[in-house]
């Protein structure tokens, strides 16, 4: 039985680079071994296709919202009913593993009962299909070569917004009907955690987490997903501002294989003020949203975050 699934909801596999990045990601999930399982889930063009080339199942039965958006309560239902995992990982479809994630994923369990495990991510131009073949040497690796280039070549994306989830099978099966893809409900899945109680454990120090760069001309007008009205729509379902959570709210980092507190730093204290300002009561007025917001800015010019 494999010790990890891993899921994800792809785009469409027509736009050329949207294929490209797309396998690439699905061939580094394949890579990981046998402890690993992989599941594609929504029937977009091309997927069908492409699950059958690489001996994957697909889950194309996915509930979709009147935009034909796949909802993110019956995606993690799918993939829960599908696989009996100990460990499952939700991930957008462009994000490229290594084999940390298996190494920090064992570690994070070893040591806590109930926990979301997250990063930051490395942003990388990839333009060409990624090369797996391992060479003689381990430094010719593909794990190893992809971590070379993107030391290299990429750069580390700022502390907001999330890509992936590692999370005991057990957790998050009461989830609002979000729309895939926009804006707001990976903060939720943050906040929700720390209100359930349940470690949440940034996970950068230890593991490598790769996002392959592209533009959003998969989406209406090719805007990106925090303009459109499901985004907003999503926030709604979230519960507002109060409750978009990232990744500086983290309880723990995996530094070394422990679990151990972050370091209060000067961008986790200026997120700390934003949290305690942002009204709980949704309200975008007022003297504390003020202050909120002058908070959000100071944080967002020092991490370059948008």
């Amino acid at each position: 039985m494999a010790q990890i699934t891993l899921f994800s909801t792809p785009k469409p596999f027509t736009n050329p680079h949207i294929n490209i990045i797309q396998r690439n990601a699905i061939q580094s999930w394949l890579h990981l071994g046998e402890q690993v399982e992989v599941l594609l889930v929504g029937d977009e063009p091309g997927m069908a296709e492409v699950a059958a080339e690489y001996g994957i199942t697909q889950l194309a039965d996915v509930r979709c919202n009147d935009k034909g958006t796949p909802l993110v309560s019956s995606i993690f239902d799918l993939a829960r009913r599908h696989s009996q995992s100990p460990l499952l990982v939700y991930t957008n479809a462009d994000i490229l593993f290594l084999p940390d994630l298996i190494s920090a994923a064992a570690q994070t369990a070893s040591q806590a009962l109930a926990f979301m495990l997250i990063s930051q991510r490395w942003d990388l131009d990839l333009s060409e299909p990624f090369n797996f073949s391992n060479g003689t040497a381990k430094e010719h690796s593909w794990d190893q070569r992809l971590s070379a280039e993107v030391r290299q070549r990429g750069s580390l994306h700022a502390p907001a917004g999330s890509d992936f989830f590692v999370f005991p099978r057990s957790l998050f099966q009461d989830i609002p009907d979000f729309a895939i893809g926009r804006a707001g409900w990976d903060n939720w899945m943050i906040y929700y955690a720390k209100r359930q109680g349940w470690s949440v454990i940034d996970a950068t120090p230890s593991m490598m987490v790769i996002h392959q760069n592209h533009d959003y001309g998969h989406l209406p007008d090719g805007r990106p997903h925090y303009e459109h009205p499901e985004s907003d729509k999503n926030q709604a379902l979230a519960g507002g501002p109060a409750h978009m959570y990232m990744i500086l709210d983290s309880d723990f980092q995996l530094r070394d294989g422990k679990l151990r507190h972050p370091p209060l730093d000067l961008v986790r204290a200026i997120r700390r003020a934003e949290v305690r300002l942002t009204p709980s009561d949704g309200r975008r007025t007022g003297l504390r949203w003020s202050l909120a917001r002058q908070m959000r800015r100071l944080r967002r010019r020092i991490t370059g975050s948008l």
